[in-house]
């Protein structure tokens, strides 16, 4: 498969509404691959894991994520590297160059009531600037009922900072959300109406380019049959800077990283650069 490129349809979608759905974004060679490992971390969750799992035999009612999985998974690292995506995320972005952040490995079990709250990901992450961006890579069919991202458009234009909202309690680093700065998140479920609400149908293979400020959430998994596998990466373009302030991930923390507050994150051992235009 020839390397996917936006189209400059997709990149002013992206710019305009603060998220764009690219079909076939990466080699299908990626999606058995990334869905077995998924599978794999299901039943071998890392320390970063969330893991809200009602039912230990059927299945339902679980929903896990993992993250950071990149440090020790030759797959996930190869991944990052090697698919494209750093690349798409530069392009959307209009950014000459796109650093790794971290992976996150989504699953929502059939019959999962339980939705992903309304938020923007900027305030849970130690950075600030506008060309931040995630790559949600669908690795099962997906429909917005199935759980599917959904996103106010336009939001990522607003400029405001919402408060980070805690998803769960389980794992590593448990409970550090909700201690940052910003204003709640609007109740978007109580008044859809007055937002406007997009969402997408997802086969594999297909993704959701979405800046870090757009307002997204998902419906709870209402399938009675079709699990949800996504994997999203994130990435950090020119602007972005390194702001590690009370309330952001602290899986990434200050004693690690080579760069001070407010400097590009140019520390290639924990950003690693994987695209720079040429």
């Amino acid at each position: 498969m020839t390397e996917r490129q936006l189209t400059s349809a997709e990149i002013d979608q992206y710019q305009q509404d603060g998220v764009v759905c690219v079909r076939n974004a990466v080699d299908t060679k990626w999606i058995q691959q990334l869905t077995e490992f998924g599978q794999h971390q299901l039943d071998h969750p890392s320390q970063l894991c969330n893991d809200n799992d009602s039912d230990k035999d059927s299945q339902q009612g679980r929903m896990f994520t993992d993250r950071y999985l990149w440090r020790t998974n030759e797959l996930i690292y190869r991944y990052a590297k090697e698919s494209g995506c750093a690349r798409l995320a530069a392009q959307a972005m209009q950014s000459k160059s796109s650093r790794f952040y971290f992976d996150h490995l989504l699953i929502k079990k059939a019959n999962t009531s339980a939705p992903t709250p309304w938020h923007q990901d900027v305030p849970y992450w130690p950075f600030r600037g506008r060309q931040i961006a995630s790559i949600w890579l669908a690795l099962t069919p997906v429909t917005v009922k199935g759980s599917a991202l959904e996103f106010v458009r336009g939001s990522h234009n607003d400029r405001v900072f919402y408060l980070p909202e805690a998803f769960g309690t389980s794992g590593a680093n448990a409970g550090w959300t909700g201690k940052g700065e910003g204003v709640p998140c609007p109740d978007i479920e109580a008044d859809r109406d007055s937002f406007d609400v997009i969402g997408f149908d997802l086969e594999p293979g297909d993704a959701l380019i979405f800046s870090a400020w757009t307002l997204h959430g998902a419906q709870g998994n209402l399938s009675s049959d079709q699990d949800r596998f996504a994997l999203s990466t994130r990435w950090l373009g020119d602007d972005a800077i390194w702001d590690p302030r009370p309330g952001t991930d602290p899986s990434v923390n200050a004693d690690e990283v080579r760069v001070q507050p407010g400097e590009h994150p140019t520390d290639n051992a924990i950003f690693p650069e994987f695209y720079r235009m040429g």
